[in-house]
């Protein structure tokens, strides 16, 4: 089968996160088209366990408006390209202070495949040991706690906890049997 082709592409918007273009497509018929994109570096969220407790992060979501519970995710200061666990223990003690003696990969999530290139890597963070976080500037606003299995779960449902990579991360951690 014959895919898109990029004709032409042009940057629209950049930032410290993210950059938009603007690609000229041909279809596989060969009408033309164009498509709008997202490029936004890898990511990692972690999920860090201790016996049936799962901590979470809580922040102001600017675009919702809202303040919201997730698992700790993040990317690489400065768009650096690490290796996925290298960033899943950063994020996890940027986030929260806590560190990891072992890291299990769980799975991959696309975010927003239709129009965003960027993809993560979930985790399974266990052996955890509490220090002090290294949040940066931007989440000076976010805070952590644990919660049970139990609790994690009404919250999900309650629509509490309505990041989709989290509970898309929580689904990968039931199929692994956890």
């Amino acid at each position: 089968m014959t895919s898109i082709q990029t004709i032409a592409t042009r940057e629209v918007y950049r930032n410290n996160w993210l950059t938009m273009r603007e690609d000229a497509i041909r279809h596989p018929d060969g009408s033309p088209g164009i498509y709008a994109v997202i490029d936004k570096p890898s990511y990692a969220l972690v999920m860090a366990c201790d016996g049936d407790r799962f901590h979470l992060v809580e922040q102001f979501r600017y675009p919702l408006g809202l303040r919201r519970w997730e698992f700790p995710q993040g990317t690489a200061p400065g768009g650096d390209d690490l290796d996925p666990a290298e960033l899943a223990a950063l994020e996890l003690r940027q986030e929260t202070g806590l560190r990891a003696s072992h890291m299990e990969v769980l799975g991959r999530l696309d975010v927003a495949p239709g129009m965003s290139s960027q993809r993560g890597w979930v985790f399974l963070a266990t052996g955890i040991t509490e220090g002090e976080h290294e949040r940066e500037h931007e989440e000076q606003d976010m805070h952590s706690e644990w919660f049970s299995r139990a609790e994690v779960e009404r919250m999900i449902r309650a629509g509490e906890i309505t990041d989709a990579q989290s509970v898309a991360a929580w689904t990968l951690l039931l199929l692994a049997g956890r």
